[in-house]
């Protein structure tokens, strides 16, 4: 809220400068502010009295905007990546998979371990479960098992996240 907007009794101000200027009436602050030729912006309206500040309202938005676009830079977004295993794979095929589970691990993202059966191998489900669990073991000492092995529809999958 600024300006005119403000409706309070009264409340805390603060001078452009930063220094405390005390509690008065929300009138008496417009006043003050509109002598200095700057907004009177309510900065703090869960406080009692409320606080607001004499500023130049532009500048105040474009300094929050910048901050907000400075903490959007910080935050690093997780993926999910997915590698896919068949029920017949072969040790070989399996590290190669493993390696690169590893590599979006240690990049930060998740992994999703999806098992895929296909035609006849559905009759074969609860022994090929072992795959995933070698896998989230071969894979123990950087993740850890986030969603255990779960059988949906002709696929099992499980997310590996990493070890904090």
């Amino acid at each position: 809220m600024i300006n005119e907007q403000i409706r309070d009794k009264e409340v805390r101000l603060i001078g452009a400068d930063g220094e405390q200027l005390g509690i008065m009436s929300a009138r008496e602050a417009y006043k003050l502010a509109q002598e200095a030729e700057l907004d009177l912006v309510k900065i703090a309206p869960g406080a009692k009295p409320p606080v607001c500040k004499i500023i130049d309202y532009g500048k105040y938005r474009y300094e929050l905007a910048r901050k907000e676009k400075e903490a959007r830079k910080k935050q690093k977004t997780v993926e999910l990546k997915e590698v896919r295993l068949s029920p017949n794979i072969d040790t070989n095929d399996l590290n190669t998979k493993m390696n690169a589970a590893r590599k979006f691990i240690s990049k930060g993202n998740k992994v999703k371990v999806t098992l895929r059966f296909r035609g006849r191998e559905m009759a074969h489900v609860q022994a090929s479960k072992h795959i995933l669990d070698d896998f989230a073991e071969a894979l123990a000492d950087i993740a850890v098992v986030e969603k255990a092995p779960k059988l949906e529809g002709r696929s099992m999958g499980m997310v590996l996240a990493e070890k904090r």
